[in-house]
């Protein structure tokens, strides 16, 4: 390859054109209107336009990417992750235009990427597994069904996805069918197909995961574990690697497992198998990410191996630079700076970033798709930066996170900087007493954190006008930043009004996915009324009163955050 096309933006983007560098490859960068401003753009050798509009206009516009890669020059596509990266058909329509596909053949994405498929390779190779749906749930009754037959808790997860969108676990039978419901609107969103299954859920488990390589000459090669155990919403905000205190047993099991799925597989690329450990040391396969993994710094820090490289060394068809897994050295964590609000359940706070001043020394290393003055969109996932911390025992690295948090100020919009901060003081994350944090342990055990002021979202699209050079038309993309302090029109012409007394009001500024009561529809306080989606995630509105409600602002409507959405009068 001679140039590379990365389909994504913010921090990944960036991370995957140093990467380029260093390979010697050039780089061209894409970008959404709301992403006109950002740093990936800035940084980037050469950067096209996607247009305005929601994800599935730009960032998951396939003929959009393609026609830009060819106008480019661009000989090779990298994906990311997230989008469209484990997408069969664009990985197919890449090859089909003639560029190198940077990740597994579509055949592969396809068979791993059908979560069904892949448990049935997993079975095929004797990987550990719990008991699950032969095939995706036709509907709520059937999950409800295979719920009676199987026990709870159960985990719903969309076939055809992954990050934990379209994925929901069901504690009480008569919540089954809402949460499959919910499940299936989250994949749709968020990954275009709809199709659900199910399986047993282990009780309070902890969630480990292999890094794998493999080439095209038949080297696949293992390059340690993780632990990720610790999440919100079943994403992830803390990684370690290697994956602590698990036995020399059970590390074994994980490596070979992963290491014969892709095998069988025939996986090329960079990819991970992920399991769940329960506290009974009952291991099962969870699924595979045919991707690049957020946290794929810990693997790099702890084994000396840039996975980027080998991503772009792998597609260019050249053997993977070691061939056994290496011998570890130190530990590392992961910590994502997402613009969320911990205090307040983890709402995303999308807005402009005042100061954003990251730490340095011994230890540190900061990726980052923001600096100070950059815009957080409310279209996208709300990680603005991931903090990278090594040290040579894991006590050692816990010490130097410690120091680079207390360091780290973002100011303009919310972080969960305070969680990682406290989470460092619990007994059963830092080794103090036996480990014992697992991937819902927030939502239970946590004692939280106090919320952080309301910000306002800013408005960080395009203005979009027209003007004509010498007879010919032309249209403009003018930062809306530019106009700040001018009211600008929304969409139906006028500026949002504030919210008055019996309003149904925003929460958080994104998209009114969905109204849970019909127009006119008699609610009481505390009712689910509205869903809204924003930075991959759906917020619940609820009634702050008993009466009679009159919707405002009808389903598919972007909303800022304080917008009345609809009246509720008493009766």
């Amino acid at each position: 390859m001679k140039k590379l096309l990365i389909a994504n933006r913010g921090e990944i983007a960036i991370r995957v054109m140093r990467a380029a560098r260093d390979y010697g490859v050039e780089s061209v960068a894409i970008y959404s209107d709301a992403d006109a401003e950002s740093l990936h753009v800035q940084l980037a050798q050469e950067a096209y336009g996607l247009g305005p509009g929601k994800p599935g206009d730009t960032y998951l516009n396939i003929s959009k990417i393609i026609d830009i890669a060819k106008r480019a020059g661009a000989d090779a596509v990298h994906p990311g992750y997230g989008f469209l990266s484990e997408r069969a058909e664009f990985a197919q329509a890449v090859i089909d235009a003639g560029l190198i596909w940077v990740g597994p053949s579509p055949s592969v994405i396809m068979s791993l990427g059908d979560k069904v498929e892949a448990r049935r390779i997993a079975q095929a190779v004797g990987a550990p597994l719990v008991k699950g749906t032969p095939g995706p749930l036709a509907n709520a009754a059937e999950a409800i069904a295979f719920a009676k037959e199987a026990g709870l808790p159960l985990a719903i997860k969309a076939a055809f996805g992954g990050g934990g969108r379209g994925m929901k676990v069901a504690h009480k039978l008569e919540e089954v069918g809402d949460l499959f419901n919910s499940a299936v609107r989250e994949a749709v969103e968020a990954f275009g197909r709809g199709e659900c299954y199910a399986e047993q859920f282990l009780e309070r488990p902890r969630h480990i995961e292999a890094q794998v390589i493999a080439d095209q000459h038949g080297n696949t090669v293992v390059l340690g574990t993780r632990d990720c155990s610790l999440q919100r919403r079943n994403q992830k905000l803390v990684e370690e690697a290697p994956a602590p205190f698990i036995t020399t047993d059970q590390s074994h099991r994980i490596h070979e497992a992963a290491r014969a799925i892709c095998a069988h597989a025939g996986y090329t690329g960079a990819g991970t198998v992920e399991f769940l450990l329960s506290r009974n040391g009952t291991i099962s396969f969870l699924e595979v990410n045919t991707r690049l993994q957020v946290e794929h710094p810990v693997t790099e820090e702890t084994t000396g191996i840039d996975i980027v490289v080998e991503q772009l060394r792998i597609a260019d068809g050249l053997p993977l630079s070691i061939t056994k897994a290496p011998e570890l050295r130190g530990h590392a964590f992961e910590f994502r700076i997402n613009a969320e609000d911990p205090g307040r359940g983890f709402l995303p706070t999308p807005g402009r970033i005042k100061l954003f001043r990251a730490p340095s020394g011994p230890g540190v290393r900061v990726e980052s798709g923001v600096e100070t003055g950059s815009v957080i969109p409310g279209l996208y996932d709300s990680m603005m930066a991931k903090l990278i911390i090594t040290g040579s025992t894991r006590e050692q690295a816990i010490a130097r996170a410690r120091r680079a948090l207390k360091e780290f100020t973002i100011e303009g919009v919310a972080s969960v900087l305070p969680f990682h901060r406290a989470v460092l003081e619990e007994a059963c994350f830092n080794g103090d007493a036996e480990f014992g944090v697992y991937t819902n342990w927030i939502e239970t055990e946590f004692n939280g954190v106090p919320p952080s002021p309301r910000i306002e979202a800013v408005n960080s699209d395009l203005h979009r006008c027209f003007i004509e050079i010498d007879g010919k038309r032309h249209e403009l993309g003018i930062p809306s930043s530019l106009f700040s302090g001018v009211p600008v029109p929304t969409s139906s012409g006028t500026s949002p009004a504030a919210g008055a007394e019996g309003d149904v009001t925003a929460p958080i500024p994104g998209t009114l996915q969905q109204w849970l009561v019909d127009d006119g529809a008699t609610v009481r306080k505390g009712d689910g009324v509205a869903l809204i989606e924003a930075m991959k995630m759906e917020t619940l509105v609820v009634a702050a009163s008993d009466g009679v409600i009159t919707q405002k602002v009808s389903a598919g409507t972007m909303v800022s955050i304080g917008q009345p959405l609809a009246a509720i009068a008493l009766y």
